[in-house]
Formats: C-alpha cells, structure tokens, sequence
C-alpha cells in the first residue's frame, strides 16, 4: 500500500472531520473556554469515537444498526437530547474565570458517547467502508485502516478548531463579548442537530 493509493482516504477523512458540526463546535467552545490541554480528553473521546466507528462499520456493526429504524431513531433522540443539553450549558456560560455551569471540560467518554450517538456519522463511516474497500484485502485489516485514519485526521481537524476558539478565547475580553460566543456556539451546536434529523 503506498501513500498514493492511501490519499484520497485521507482527503475523505480530512473533509469529513474539519467541516462544522456538533464536534467541531464543541472542541471550539472548549477551546474558547478551557484552552487547549485541558481540552484534550473531549478531543480524544471525540477522535476516537469517529475512529472506532469506522473500524467497527468496516468490520459490519454500521449494517446492523443502519438496518434497525428504531435504534436509528432511539441514537437520533438520545444524541440530540445529550447535544441539546451542551448548547444549554454553553449559551447559560459566562466568561472563563466565573464559576458556573461550565467549570468542568467534557470529558473523553462523553466525547465517545456522543459520537456513538449519531446515527449520521454511521452512514458515513458504512459510506466510507464501501467506498474504500479496495484498499485492503479482509474486513479486519480494512477496519484497522479506517479506524486509525479516521481517528488520527479527526484529532488534526479538532485540534485546529479547539485551537482557534482558544485564540478566540484570548480575544474577548467583557462579558458581553463572550455572552455573544457563547449563544452563537450554542446556535451552531443547535442546527447541526437539526441537520442531523432533516437529512
């Protein structure tokens, strides 16, 4: 396997993992409000989640919960429930330094829980087993590569995005600033639930 064979997978994962959604925006909000390392558990849950979901579509238990309309629909509430209440706890925050609701980061098995969680991020893990299957010669080495791809390009990608909120962070300076950040990542956190159910 070369690095040729191997760069549209990466470029898939890239595209997948960097775009805005409820991941992106909650390492952002971390970033913003907790700074980098102290962000790195959820990025960690939230990486490894993306990732040992498409080791485990690879290996067939995405076409098992793909098949069952009830269990999509009982991740779909479960998720958006956990998801809803997070927009709740960021738009309810203050700035950094005042105690509150937000005092704590998320941590790596909430990251895992939520991933797990959205049965969209299913359909694109199964998409992606599909479409690269090629690349290796039996379900066990194909989810290897999926999965260790798809958690390593996911990291990159939330790290970029918890980076920025972190420089963003240093930025605001009054509470109505951070007021404004904290409704808006609520906002965004809100409509990719939405897209989540209107697909």
């Amino acid at each position: 396997m070369t690095i040729e064979s191997l760069l549209p997978l990466i470029l898939f994962a890239l595209v997948s993992t960097i775009t805005p959604g409820g991941a992106t925006t909650l390492a952002t909000a971390s970033g913003a409000h907790f700074g980098f390392r102290r962000s790195i558990p959820v990025m960690g849950g939230f990486a490894f989640g993306v990732g040992s979901m498409a080791c485990a579509a690879a290996a067939g238990l995405g076409s098992v919960l793909m098949a069952l309309p009830m269990l999509q629909i009982a991740m779909k509430t479960l998720g958006s429930l956990y998801l809803l209440w997070l927009a709740v706890r960021i738009g309810r925050s203050g700035q950094p330094h005042e105690a509150g609701q937000m005092a704590r980061p998320t941590g790596f098995f909430a990251g895992v829980w939520m991933l797990w969680h959205n049965p969209k991020g299913w359909a694109m893990t199964m998409g992606t087993a599909a479409s690269f299957a090629a690349l290796a010669d039996s379900p066990a080495r194909l989810a290897l590569l999926l999965g260790v791809t798809f958690c390593l390009i996911a990291a990159f990608s939330l790290a970029v995005w918890c980076a920025l909120g972190q420089m963003l962070g240093h930025l605001l300076k009054t509470a109505w600033q951070w007021r404004a950040l904290n409704i808006s990542l609520a906002c965004l956190l809100v409509i990719s639930i939405a897209a989540m159910w209107y697909e």
